[in-house]
């Protein structure tokens, strides 16, 4: 950074709903380094953005409030608009409810304004000690939305994808779709597949995440299927618009004829199977190996075409460093 660069300005999203217990907590651990902190009360029952009033003398601090209840998704594209309206350079969002240390920031900002990444998001599971930590139905139910996370987001690289604690270069956020962008436990694999889609390039930060007395409104179990749903759906999407509208490539063709040939092997096998029950007569050689071949060859070209798609995992940044 020379002195004739500006600082980069740096501003905190923290979504509020029932966090009145441990907010003025996170916003006193805030580092000097912030220029402003964008409380977002999203119709919290608890009163949260008065409470910040009443008891937060923290000038950086701007309470905002929703009318009505939009969900984390919500309250973020709600900061976003709010920090890039006001010329913030980087935006970072932590929750309210403790389990993020703020002390962490310098962290997630560091790669962003080298330009080594455009978007930033934390990964509890680095350290084994941190896992250690975290309970049991969590970490089980991460390591399966983290598998449908990469097939849909084609971030193959990275993990934890339901960390809501990130950064982001607020040129990149400027172009998100944000009226598009789930609005509630689906919104940080939302951003993820979003990002995919103008290939802005994403870095994991290692980082512990503490549990305290705070309660999370999050049950795997309740989200499993509504996210398997949704992690579908965007998977379609990331292969047509990556691989077909966008761009045609070798690993088109080989997506398209592997599935050809895995669906008519399948198919001619399965009717000759059926026939030979049927019949009680044992298929022909020459049958089996038609119905055969075609799926071992199908196969091969979509792995093929899944270890290309794993080498596209973006590395280029879309913005250069804040600082130059």
């Amino acid at each position: 950074m020379t002195g004739a660069q500006a600082p980069c300005r740096i501003g905190v999203v923290i979504p509020c709903f029932k966090v009145t217990g441990q907010i003025l907590a996170v916003l006193a651990a805030v580092p000097g380094i912030v220029e402003r902190i964008y409380c977002v009360d999203d119709a919290c029952p608890e009163g949260s953005g008065d409470f910040i009033r009443t008891n937060c003398f923290d000038p950086r601090v701007q309470v905002i409030r929703h009318a009505r209840n939009e969900g984390v998704g919500g309250a973020v594209m709600t900061g976003y608009r709010e920090a890039i309206s006001a010329g913030i350079d980087m935006i970072v969002k932590i929750d309210g409810d403790g389990q993020m240390d703020p002390a962490l920031l310098p962290r997630f900002v560091a790669p962003i304004v080298a330009g080594d990444a455009d978007y930033t998001k934390g990964n509890r599971f680095y350290d084994l000690r941190y896992i250690a930590r975290m309970p049991a139905m969590r970490l089980a139910g991460n390591a399966v939305l983290s598998f449908m996370n990469k097939f849909s987001t084609g971030y193959w690289d990275i993990f934890d994808p339901t960390n809501g604690y990130t950064a982001i270069s607020a040129r990149v956020a400027s172009l998100l779709p944000m009226d598009r962008i789930s609005r509630r436990y689906f919104f940080e694999s939302d951003m993820l597949f979003r990002l995919g889609t103008f290939r802005a390039v994403v870095l994991d930060v290692p980082m512990d995440a503490r549990y305290g007395d705070e309660v999370s409104n999050l049950r795997i179990g309740k989200v499993l299927p509504e996210f398997l749903r949704k992690h579908s759906t965007n998977f379609f999407k990331r292969i047509f618009y990556n691989y077909f509208l966008r761009d045609v490539s070798i690993a088109s063709l080989e997506l398209l004829v592997g599935i050809g040939l895995c669906v008519f092997g399948t198919v001619y096998g399965g009717w000759h199977w059926w026939q030979s029950l049927a019949t009680q007569q044992v298929a022909a050689t020459g049958v089996i190996m038609l119905a055969a071949m075609p799926v071992l060859v199908g196969l091969q070209l979509l792995l093929a075409f899944l270890a290309y798609d794993i080498a596209g995992v973006p590395r280029n940044t879309l913005t250069p460093g804040l600082w130059g």
